[in-house]
């Protein structure tokens, strides 16, 4: 018995041999994975390290269709307009586009690779603006808000944003707590 893997190229309603199979054919090469081009942390921020002001590094993130179509399939939305991009012109939009769970994920892995594998996600407040598009290099950069001791805990706010060519794709608000020698 001999299985053979096809791959889904969105927008053309058909099929293309997987990437081993299209080497030997003559097709094109498959497109690489994003690269997320920073480093995340090994050991955790401590809440006592932060302070009010502080900048996060910025991170580009360089927006491929595979990113768009791989993160809406994985989030379970299936909207057309992620995948589909004759859909998605049919509707008045130039190509497929990013959707918001894939934004809220990657401003969440923003903040945790800042601040190292023991801090915790408390809340997750943003908006959407400018669509993110295949070919876009989405910008993701950040600061520190506050921060305070409550119940025994540091609780540190962030702000932050991420832009492309056409501006702000997603503004919005981290709370997290770091470990730390905090007083009660």
């Amino acid at each position: 018995m001999r299985f053979r893997i096809l791959k889904f190229k969105p927008g053309t309603g058909k099929t293309a041999p997987a990437s081993g199979e299209a080497a030997a054919s003559g097709g094109g090469a498959a497109e690489p994975p994003p690269r997320i081009s920073h480093e995340r942390r090994e050991s955790t921020l401590r809440f006592e390290e932060v302070e009010v002001g502080d900048e996060l590094p910025e991170c580009p993130i360089p927006i491929t269709t595979t990113l768009i179509v791989a993160a809406a399939i994985a989030s379970r939305d299936y909207q057309d307009v992620h995948h589909d991009r004759d859909l998605a012109v049919e509707r008045g939009s130039p190509d497929i586009f990013m959707n918001i769970l894939t934004s809220s994920g990657l401003c969440g892995r923003y903040i945790t690779d800042w601040t190292g594998p023991e801090a915790l996600l408390q809340s997750q407040s943003i908006r959407l603006g400018a669509p993110n598009y295949p070919g876009d290099t989405m910008t993701l950069s950040g600061s520190v808000l506050s921060k305070e001791a409550q119940n025994g805990a540091g609780l540190v706010e962030v702000g932050l944003r991420g832009a492309n060519r056409l501006g702000d794709h997603v503004t919005g608000k981290v709370k997290l707590t770091l470990p730390g020698s905090i007083a009660v």
